[in-house]
């Protein structure tokens, strides 16, 4: 762990024994003159002893060195241990963590272990988890303005800061790119009255999901290029990706003459920030809405998606409901909502555009790194359709000789081999394409070379 991470930890467990502190010497003040601690004096007690011992089994955990066998036979007796039915009585704060800690903490994935290099899930950045504490702690609700009086605000200045790398002029946050997507395909149909969804067979599943909830019809095609070209789009909203889930292939940028052009960029969409790599997403500022998620490139906590508009006012005018107790309409899908802008504020503060440029780039030279040792072992070979090489931060690979073009199960048992040795993949593919290896840049901790000894060393085991 950086010095950096280690010290704005040691800052949030002083922030909150201080407040645990300065609220037991309030308590103590109270109460001096009296025989005994009022009820509510000792709830507040009980409640600061509660927030340090969490803060402090949290630090702890982050600083312990990885695990590769993180989840066992004993996390999972641990679990099955857990009352079958909910307790009639409680057992109290400090007990009920000490209990969850091996199990929550000590079970958990690894994400930021340094041969991680599977899924779109990084590990939170310590700004975040910092900002988090604040952000749950207060329990602000975007829904209304009495209960998220500065939230709101502070959404508004975020969404401008990315709103203009999109040449787009607001949006607001979702729980993830799922709903965003689906928000941004429901303004479609009532500004423009599409009847159908156009996107790619790889498109993400969300997509169509939203066709379904919407009463669309939904088209797949095998080419954005060459199909759309050739198709009358002129009642449809055509969704293109920026960054496959399988490949991360940035499909083309352009409106083929969509009534709506909307653009999935739940993974790539970062990407935009890069002085080196965001001329990659040209094309998408011509796009009428653009979605992505800052659990993903952004390295936020979930559940943190954006979805952005080139006309805000229009669009939102059409997907807004008041009602009788809300002193302002609720716009899209959500009604409650977190504040998840205050650990991404934290982090855009913290960070700047360099920063999280420097991330992000970091991350396609990682996957450009594994792909050329991919590309340089004979027994390996490396994805050759769109996306999966590195560039979009995504690498497909696979052994050559274990017979994963038609059997998951073959390519499941090399990767658990893998994993035992240290080397994290995800699976991705099937059918006529076969199986391949997943590797994605989004662990900020991956380091390529011990990841790839871990390959070499499960490559010679199996």
């Amino acid at each position: 762990m950086s010095s950096a991470t280690v010290g704005l930890l040691a800052f949030c467990l002083s922030c909150t024994s201080w407040a645990a502190l300065t609220l037991r010497r309030n308590i103590i003040l109270s109460t001096s003159s009296s025989s005994s601690i009022s009820s509510s004096s000792l709830a507040s007690l009980q409640s600061s002893n509660l927030l340090l011992a969490a803060v402090e089994k949290l630090t702890k955990e982050l600083e312990s060195n990885p695990s590769h066998h993180c989840f066992d036979a004993s996390l999972w007796a641990r679990i099955e241990g857990l009352p079958r039915k909910l307790p009639t009585h409680g057992i109290g704060g400090l007990k009920a963590l000490s209990i969850l800690e091996p199990i929550v903490l000590g079970g958990r994935a690894r994400l930021d272990d340094p041969g991680f290099f599977a899924h779109m899930d990084p590990p939170a950045n310590i700004e975040s988890v910092a900002a988090s504490l604040w952000q749950v702690g207060t329990n602000q609700n975007l829904l209304h303005p009495d209960v998220a009086p500065s939230a709101r605000l502070l959404q508004k200045i975020v969404i401008k800061w990315l709103a203009e790398f999109f040449s787009c002029d607001g949006g607001h946050f979702t729980s993830g790119s799922t709903v965003a997507n689906l928000t941004a395909i429901w303004a479609a149909r009532e500004v423009k009255k599409i009847k159908r969804v156009v996107a790619s067979k790889n498109s993400h599943n969300s997509v169509k999901k939203a066709a379904d909830i919407l009463g669309l019809d939904f088209v797949a095609v095998n080419d954005i290029s060459a199909d759309c070209s050739t198709l009358d789009l002129s009642d449809a909203c055509l969704v293109l990706t920026a960054g496959t889930t399988s490949s991360g292939e940035i499909e083309p940028l352009e409106r083929f003459g969509s009534a709506w052009v909307h653009c999935d960029a739940a993974w790539n969409g970062p990407m935009r920030l890069s002085r080196k790599h965001g001329m990659r997403l040209d094309g998408i500022e011509d796009c009428d809405s653009v979605v992505f998620s800052c659990h993903k490139w952004l390295f936020q906590p979930k559940g943190c998606g954006v979805v952005l508009w080139k006309n805000s006012e229009k669009a939102e005018e059409k997907i807004a409901y008041g009602a009788g107790y809300l002193a302002t309409p609720t716009v899209g899908v959500g009604g409650s909502q977190p504040a998840t802008v205050v650990p991404l504020l934290c982090t855009l503060l913290a960070w700047g555009q360099d920063g999280v440029a420097e991330r992000i780039d970091r991350g396609v030279e990682n996957a450009r790194n594994l792909a050329r040792l991919v590309s340089s072992d004979s027994r390996f070979e490396l994805w050759t359709g769109n996306g999966g090489r590195g560039e979009e931060g995504v690498v497909l690979w696979r052994r050559r000789d274990v017979g994963m073009e038609n059997d998951r199960d073959i390519a499941g048992r090399v990767r658990d081999r893998m994993k035992e040795e240290g080397a994290f993949v995800s699976l991705s593919g099937g059918g006529a394409k076969g199986w391949w290896f997943r590797s994605v840049a989004a662990n900020d901790h991956i380091d390529v070379d011990y990841f790839w000894e871990a390959v070499v060393r499960a490559a010679a085991a199996v």
